[in-house]
């Protein structure tokens, strides 16, 4: 007998975060009234999250095609060729919301969301990267946020058997309400062997494999697709709970599964669970898909027809299978001991039909599903944007005292060392990583070649915050100068774009602004956007987050051997500075560490110059010409060269003489893009020389390594602060908060 159903009503399509509208369009579609088991499907599939109903207009503007490209946004990670017959497979994803409510399961489920995106195409993942952001840390909430999201991750990556090799940290008061957990992760595959979300081959039987279904995360993506309030903690149900040994043996059965040749088409049930996957697989295909729900492996008694479609129970996968090939697929998952069970076949009707104990309880079509509304909606430059990039740092008065300005930017939360986070982490399981984290990007060996992956992730809500446009640009621009200070060819890209509400007309100004900059830069330098993900609605109470677009990108070096690191090795090597002059205090840590104001203008963007500049570091790297190259970033000049004298396992002083024909301040620590600082021992000096005139940059030698001081000499002042007290501030600058 059929189970009893709410009556579906606009109230009802409204308490599951639909609209009128929406309602409206339903109805039309269908031609009739929904069931509650298909309401709750289109309430899922046409949440913000997974629809991307605000977003889908501004991404088409990303260019996502190049040469190495195998496979682009649209699946469940983009692809990427690396030679030798390899691929590279990565994406980022966002688990915001969920980390809000409950920061170790919300971000440890989040690290076997992004993990299951990469297997599913067939490649093993060999590294994670995370970038955070949080409140003050000075806060105890925000401080129990931090410990719990960190925990999350290292509990997850390690117990799985995979690196985290790199990421950020940083902390700004708009993130108190809704930090930001975004996790990247990175595999290989044999580019031959990659495989896709589709359910193509009438007949195909369909089989669900992997963990059984609870009612965890049921509503997780209609969650993530509303702001929240002081009574968000009311929805952890909503999160998910993760099980990273599972998740590891299936891992390794879907690998074998697929190696057997039985495999059609795979995708990870993540967000809106089932659902997602039983609507979209065949949306792709142009087919449709019979479902039963009774077969599915439940762990709990008595789920109905919306609890099984929509639960969001982690480490499982929708599988089709080649028809005759079903033994090959059961025996796989029964040796790694997963269910493996048919729960449906591919269909010639472009339909889905579910149905539980023998009853219909849902018939759409897939395309409906899949392809939901898409807005237009109106954007509006913030009111308050002209009178905060009209404001002038210089107007402040000048620190009296330099190098205790340096001393606390090197202390300050977002600069200082995040070895408390990394020690958490397995950084070598797998012995593919040759620069573990500390460094501006991870290298990782691509065993079986002479090849090696370069990896970084970077943003800066602030710089984005008073120009989204040229911000959102620096940060491609950072992410691919890191990468490059490695020796890596930036060769893909990958983002999470984290904003606030998009029904707010600023937020979405904000947001397309970000698109078109991160859009700029890409095609300057000739590298494509694979995949990504956009995270609205992070905000609380009114107070979205800084717009937070960040950028992952992963660069190849032909030879593993020939890579870089950013801390000096050796006294006696000349320090030279590449890259332009122009900075600014609008926008920079300095700025805020100092004033506590967010504001001013950025330094002018050259995206001609920076792709020269960085084409010039990586030929350096690859002759074998520098001895370290490292991004000048957060905190200017002075900082990276802090930072280059103790980052790394020796500490090495500099004496350096800088122009600094206006304020000493801006000279110091103003930011901007396009340069780098790197050292080069005396005998390659010549060669070095020689280089950069062929590169035809700006540059200059400003400097020698040696010495238990770092020493700026400005032709009127001096900054000389001991090493000692630099490297204190910066190992303690975080961790004393966390202590």
């Amino acid at each position: 007998m059929a189970l009893a159903e709410p009556k579906v009503t606009l109230d009802l399509a409204r308490g599951l975060g639909l609209t009128a509208d929406e309602y409206d369009r339903i109805l039309r579609q269908l031609g009739r009234e929904p069931t509650y088991t298909e309401l709750g499907l289109f309430s899922a599939l046409w949440s913000e999250h997974c629809a991307y109903k605000h977003s889908r207009v501004f991404l088409k503007r990303l260019p996502t095609a190049g040469p190495r490209v195998l496979q682009g946004p649209g699946e469940n990670a983009g692809a990427i060729d690396i030679g030798d017959g390899w691929a590279v497979v990565f994406k980022m994803e966002s688990h915001n919301h969920p980390s809000f409510i409950e920061p170790f399961q919300g971000a440890a489920t989040g690290v076997g969301g992004i993990l299951r995106d990469i297997f599913t195409m067939g490649a093993r993942p060999i590294a994670i990267l995370d970038s955070l952001r949080f409140g003050d840390p000075n806060d105890p909430k925000v401080r129990h946020l931090v410990a719990g999201v960190v925990s999350g991750i290292s509990w997850y990556g390690n117990c799985f058997g995979c690196p985290t090799v790199g990421g950020e940290i940083a902390f700004a008061p708009e993130y108190a309400g809704n930090p930001l957990v975004n996790v990247m992760c990175v595999g290989l595959v044999r580019a031959d062997r990659i495989f896709r979300a589709r359910a193509d081959g009438i007949g195909n039987p369909v089989f669900y494999v992997g963990n059984k279904t609870g009612r965890d995360g049921i509503h997780g993506a209609t969650m993530a697709s509303a702001t929240f309030d002081d009574k968000a903690h009311e929805q952890r149900p909503t999160v998910q709970v993760g099980d990273p040994f599972t998740e590891k043996l299936l891992l390794e059965a879907c690998l074998e599964a697929m190696a057997t040749g039985a495999v059609v088409g795979i995708q990870d049930m993540g967000a809106a669970g089932l659902a997602c996957c039983t609507s979209e697989m065949p949306a792709r295909s142009g087919t449709g898909m019979e479902v039963e729900l009774s077969s599915v492996p439940q762990r709990e008694e008595g789920m109905t027809p919306y609890e099984l479609l929509l639960s969001e129970s982690q480490e499982r996968m929708l599988l089709v299978a080649a028809r005759g090939r079903e033994g090959d697929v059961r025996r796989v998952f029964a040796k790694w001991e997963l269910d493996a069970v048919k729960v449906g076949t591919v269909i010639r009707d472009s339909d889905l039909i579910v149905r539980h104990q023998g009853h219909e309880v849902a018939r759409v079509p897939v395309d409906a599903l899949a392809d939901g509304p898409r807005y237009e909606k109106p954007t509006a430059e913030p009111a308050w944007l002209a009178e905060r990039r009209a404001f002038d740092p210089l107007t402040l008065p000048p620190p009296e005292d330099l190098p205790i300005a340096l001393v606390a930017l090197m202390g300050s939360p977002t600069i200082a060392s995040k070895d408390w986070a990394f020690r958490q982490y397995d950084q070598q399981v797998g012995i593919n990583t040759l620069v573990l984290p500390g460094s501006d990007a991870a290298v990782l060996r691509v065993k079986g070649t002479r090849r090696a992956l370069a990896v970084a992730t970077d943003g800066n809500g602030r710089q984005v915050d008073i120009d989204p446009r040229r911000g959102a640009a620096m940060a491609v621009c950072e992410a691919t100068r890191n990468v490059s200070c490695a020796g890596g060819e930036p060769v893909g890209l990958t983002d999470c774009l984290n904003f606030g509400s998009p029904e707010r007309p600023e937020i979405l100004w904000q947001f397309a602004e970000t698109i078109e900059g991160i859009a700029e830069a890409c095609r300057a330098l000739e590298v494509p956007v694979v995949g990504g993900n956009v995270s609205f609605y992070n905000e609380t109470s009114g107070q979205a987050v800084l717009p937070t677009p960040v950028v992952g990108v992963v660069g190849v070096l032909e030879d593993a051997n020939r890579h870089a690191t950013q801390w000096f090795k050796s006294p006696g090597h000349r320090i030279a500075l590449l890259g332009p002059d122009d900075v600014s205090l609008g926008g920079s840590e300095y700025l805020w560490t100092r004033h506590g104001r967010v504001a001013g203008r950025l330094a002018p963007l050259d995206l001609g110059l920076e792709r020269r500049v960085q084409r010039a570091v990586r030929a350096a790297i690859s002759a074998g010409l520098v001895t370290a190259a490292h991004d000048c970033a957060e905190g200017g000049l002075a900082v990276t060269l802090a930072e280059s004298c103790v980052t790394g396992p020796a500490r090495i002083g500099a004496e350096v003489a800088v122009e600094a024909p206006g304020r000493i301040d801006l000279v110091l620590f103003g930011e901007g893009p396009s340069r780098v600082i790197v050292s080069v021992a005396p005998e390659r000096a010549r060669g070095f020389e020689a280089a950069m005139a062929e590169a035809a940059i700006p540059w200059r030698w400003i400097g020698v390594t040696g010495g238990e001081r770092l020493v700026i000499r400005t032709g009127r002042a001096a900054v000389s602060v001991g090493l000692a007290e630099i490297d204190n501030a910066w190992r303690s600058g975080f961790e004393r908060h966390m202590a």
